[in-house]
């Protein structure tokens, strides 16, 4: 499990997190929500060791952030930021290749271009995997940058606003694919999600920020409740059910 015990995070006289503890488990999906602003992003920025907290402690299986390599830590845990840019020229297979550097250090094997292979199946990029990446609509460049995220097979995976840019058949394709991620081989996956309906659909846990703390951490159904989301989001919004499903109206 990943534990964060009282991070906090202050640029100048903002904090951005204060004192947020939680846990995240293997097996599970767990989606962050909440305002822009409200210290998501940058909570796993700091899980994922880009930016440094100001206090606080991580644990990773037991063990403490600053106490993995990058190497190890690449094996363990994975990330995809909001916005990603490469500055070199490559097509969509090297790119997903890459997710397997930790392992074969740019020598790949075999078996580490059957994971790319997987990868770019899992993501429908067969037919663009020779493209170049400055060819690919944002869209498509997002979905390569995900299917990277997972050739790199790490028990954790940390994903900042994956479905920007992407259409419904997309969205709900990168969801159903670490639905199946987290069922089939017990991974612990983390989403920062502004799309309360597809945290309400695929989550098996949510929590809710707000102003850089945690208002609420709990099972899906106990979160997406009209109370507990006019606290976080601050404006009415309505439940109902599709398909045995919490759907979140929030239009009126």
């Amino acid at each position: 499990m990943v534990e964060v015990r009282q991070v906090t995070k202050r640029y100048g006289a903002k904090t951005v997190l204060d004192n947020v503890s939680l846990t995240i488990e293997k097996g599970a999906l767990t989606s962050l929500i909440g305002p822009n602003g409200a210290g998501k992003s940058t909570l796993l920025s700091i899980i994922g060791r880009l930016i440094p907290a100001d206090g606080g402690e991580i644990y990773i299986d037991g063990k403490p952030l600053p106490a993995y390599g990058s190497n190890e830590l690449a094996r363990k845990l994975s990330f995809l930021r909001q916005s990603n840019h490469v500055n070199l020229r490559l097509t969509v297979r090297e790119l997903v290749s890459f997710g397997r550097f930790p392992y074969s250090q740019g020598r790949l094997t075999a078996a580490d271009w059957e994971v790319v292979d997987r990868a770019i199946e899992s993501m429908e990029l067969g037919e663009l995997q020779h493209k170049y990446l400055d060819q690919l609509s944002g869209g498509q460049r997002q979905r390569a940058f995900i299917a990277m995220v997972v050739a790199q097979d790490t028990d954790y995976i940390m994903l900042d606003e994956p479905l920007n840019n992407l259409d419904m058949k997309h969205s709900v394709q990168i969801m159903k694919l670490l639905r199946r991620l987290v069922e089939e081989s017990g991974k612990g996956v983390v989403v920062v999600m502004h799309d309360i309906n597809f945290a309400s659909h695929y989550s098996d846990h949510v929590v809710a920020f707000r102003e850089g703390c945690i208002l609420y951490d709990g099972k899906t159904d106990d979160i997406i409740e009209p109370s507990v989301l006019q606290e976080v989001f601050g404006m009415e919004i309505q439940i109902g059910r599709v398909c045995d499903r919490r759907v979140c109206v929030y239009f009126t």
